[in-house]
């Protein structure tokens, strides 16, 4: 579901919906003032974290929190 959500925001017109007061309620409440590419860079980043996260976990299972 995570991976689904920052795509949606990536490719699929998520970042253009969510700019201005939503993007606070589902992002983080500093993304109130970003346009839509500025949430596509915000969206690419936190993929990218949670993906190496998520791998690592994968292969170091006392690394999880």
């Amino acid at each position: 579901m995570n991976s689904l959500f920052w795509k949606w925001i990536i490719s699929w017109g998520g970042a253009r919906w969510l700019e201005g007061w939503k993007s606070m309620v589902f992002l983080e409440w500093f993304a109130w003032g970003w346009n839509a590419e500025q949430i596509r860079l915000y969206a690419l980043v936190a993929w990218g974290f949670s993906t190496l996260f998520f791998v690592v976990g994968l292969f170091k299972p006392e690394w999880r929190f």
